[in-house]
């Protein structure tokens, strides 16, 4: 069976380690647009941006394992189209055909149209050149404006007040991550960056960006300009779907696949960030942009391939860094509102744990600095609700 990867980040490495590992030995290429082997997002906005880590410790695989595993990995290499009914990958230089296609084509950011046309200094943080370019000007005394206080905006932040760098977070919102969190624990990260020296204005709506003599100037509706140094741009990411759609595979809010990652074309599946998959825990559609689902999407991909008739299960996980804070979070809420909320310990204090209750389950949990939670957690969220549950005087270890 001969295999081919479209897309060079986590979800395409996994794959093909996994397809290795179950004792496949047909070929395998990876086909992949940037200039490097595939490497983990996160240190993007974390260590990488401190200055801890160093690029080369966020490639999944050391650089022989490729030619030791006898993956074909084509870095720089865009695909242009596919011939489903063939079976042919379109390449600049060629075709490549294929018995099975994973397509693994990740996110784009979202640009907004007046910063592209503003000739300000205006980035986005989505690759490895991206994130050693952006640490370049984090330095003390730099202002930094961020367009948006979802997870990117929130941890480059963080990373910025820490190389001593003066931030402005620009969010429309009333609170920063809302729609996810909701608005209790939403205040716990709007108080833990203002805390920090962050200018955080919420309710902010951007009316215009200009450059003026190489510094960003940022207009909001009701109040006075940002001037910045540098304007980073994180208003989350779209799929990037559109080879798929224009093969005539289903497309809505990326590529739509069942609990097995397979599409309607037999042959044809997909991981990672671009896959919007049936999930019959959570009992919907999701698409997941986090490092922990690009892993075991891959995975579990190249076991389908194989003949695994095991649907996916492992429930959405994800984590942040931001100063002293460290949360872990794993389930899925469809907006942050419109659910009850059980607190274990003390939120304010960041030293807690966060059930998220919907009908007669529960559908997510997190913790704050709270280590010995995540395993718990696992166990709970999936779970009908019980008087245990709804109690935050039982400890969350005797839930499970």
């Amino acid at each position: 069976m001969n295999v081919v990867v479209i897309g060079g980040g986590l979800a395409a490495a996994s794959a093909a380690a996994e397809l290795r590992e179950q004792g496949h030995t047909g070929d395998i290429v990876v086909v992949g647009g940037e200039p490097h082997p595939p490497y983990e997002r996160p240190p993007l906005s974390k260590g990488l941006l401190l200055g801890s880590s160093q690029p080369q410790e966020a490639s999944v695989h050391p650089p022989e394992w490729y030619d030791e595993h006898q993956v074909d990995l084509r870095t720089g290499t865009v695909a242009t189209g596919l011939d489903l009914d063939r079976r042919r990958v379109r390449l600049e230089s060629g075709e490549l055909p294929y018995d099975r296609l994973l397509l693994a084509t990740g996110a784009t950011p979202r640009h907004l149209p007046m910063a592209d046309a503003s000739r300000a200094p205006v980035v986005h943080l989505r690759t490895l050149d991206d994130a050693l370019a952006l640490r370049e000007r984090l330095t003390e005394g730099a202002r930094i404006a961020i367009i948006g206080a979802g997870w990117i905006g929130l941890e480059v932040a963080s990373a910025a007040r820490q190389r001593g760098a003066s931030v402005t977070v620009l969010e429309s919102a009333p609170l920063p991550l809302q729609r996810v969190l909701g608005d209790e624990v939403a205040t716990v990260f709007a108080d833990l960056h203002r805390e920090h020296g962050v200018d955080l204005r919420l309710g902010a709506q951007v009316v215009g960006i200009e450059d003026e003599h190489g510094e960003a100037v940022v207009h909001v509706e009701g109040s006075g300009p940002v001037v910045a140094d540098l304007l980073l741009v994180a208003v989350g990411v779209s799929p990037t779907d559109e080879l798929a759609a224009r093969a005539g595979l289903a497309v809505d809010n990326g590529v739509l696949v069942d609990a097995w990652l397979r599409t309607p074309d037999p042959h044809v599946l997909a991981a990672g960030d671009v896959a919007n998959h049936d999930h019959p825990t959570l009992g919907t559609h999701v698409r997941v942009e986090h490092w922990d689902t690009a892993i075991h999407h891959g995975r579990h991909a190249a076991r389908v391939m194989l003949g695994s008739d095991e649907p996916y299960t492992r429930l959405p996980y994800f984590f942040t860094d931001q100063y002293d804070l460290g949360m872990e979070y794993v389930g899925h809420v469809a907006g942050g509102a419109g659910h009850d909320l059980v607190v274990r310990g003390d939120l304010a204090g960041r030293q807690a744990s966060v059930l998220w209750l919907q009908e007669d389950r529960v559908v997510a949990g997190m913790h704050l600095n709270d280590w010995d939670a995540i395993g718990p957690l696992r166990a709970v969220v999936g779970r009908q609700v019980t008087d245990a549950v709804r109690d935050p005087a039982v400890p969350l270890a005797d839930l499970v």
